[in-house]
């Protein structure tokens, strides 16, 4: 992993699982779409359950970072966009088990809805491979 992590301290500390700036070295940027909680099949997982539903979301990022050779730990930056904004310990808890030092940088917003309305996540993650 090359990318570095910045936390000024002339800025506010993070509150979660995500770090104010992230440089990435030289490499190739790797975008991946918003994923929200269906496995490969097209199923949702984890109606009604915010942390299975995250659980669900950061591994179909795994899954779409393994097809270039890449982890979790290669992504830089992801959008969050979450229905109910009372979920946001839930899901930095889930975020704590997938990222353990080294967070990529983070944008939070709340939104009214997703494309389904059983979906309460969603996020897009932009990576960079080395």
């Amino acid at each position: 992993m090359g990318k570095i992590i910045y936390n000024p301290k002339t800025l506010c500390k993070p509150f979660g699982i995500f770090s104010n700036a992230v440089l990435a070295p030289a490499g190739q940027f790797y975008f991946i779409s918003g994923q929200v909680a269906v496995d490969s099949e097209g199923n949702l997982v984890g109606k009604g359950d915010i942390k299975a539903q995250t659980r669900q979301v950061l591994l179909n990022i795994e899954a779409a970072m393994s097809e270039v050779a890449g982890t979790i730990d290669d992504v830089v930056s992801v959008n969050v966009f979450l229905v109910n904004m009372e979920h946001l310990a839930a899901v930095h808890e889930v975020r704590s088990e997938f990222w353990k030092i080294n967070y990529p940088a983070s944008t939070l917003v709340q939104v009214s809805a997703l494309v389904d309305p059983n979906y309460w996540i969603e996020i897009n993650a932009t990576a960079v491979i080395t």
